[in-house]
């Protein structure tokens, strides 16, 4: 059989953190979001090397970011969720920073955001409403600047 290009379980996109704490990072993940690890690798010393973990349908790798070739930085992902309201609680309660309180958007999305221990910014949204890009172009050029 056909090793396929794109593993079962995975999308086209993986995000991948580089932290410089995996096991802070991965806690955030299971506290937040439920996330559950599937697969998780050890340096010598016991630090996360590397693991991958599931949030939602989703894979999310994470990896010990501790060399100068290989150096943390933040990501921003853009969460769908059924309750953005629910979720984004939750992520706090679990240490996340608040970026952004729940608000309803006007391209039909109740959003909100925050900021894991690592950095990573989390916009939860629940999408409300489906509209034509007309609409959205009209909404859009209505908002207040």
């Amino acid at each position: 059989m056909a090793v396929k290009p794109v593993p079962d379980g995975y999308h086209t996109i993986t995000p991948y953190f580089a932290v410089r704490d995996a096991a802070k990072q991965i806690d955030f993940l299971k506290k937040a979001f439920g996330a559950e690890v599937f697969e998780q690798m050890a340096m010598p010393d016991g630090t996360i090397m590397h693991a991958q973990v599931k949030v939602g349908d989703s894979i999310v790798m994470v990896g010990q970011a501790n060399d100068p070739s290989h150096k943390p930085f933040p990501a921003m992902l853009y969460m769908y969720v059924p309750d953005a309201d629910a979720v984004f609680r939750k992520a706090v309660e679990a240490g996340g920073k608040v970026v952004l309180e729940p608000t309803d958007q006007f391209y039909g999305d109740r959003s909100s955001a925050v900021e894991d221990p690592s950095g990573n910014q989390w916009w939860i949204a629940t999408h409300k409403e489906d509209m034509s890009s007309e609409e959205l172009m009209r909404r859009s050029s209505q908002r207040k600047k």
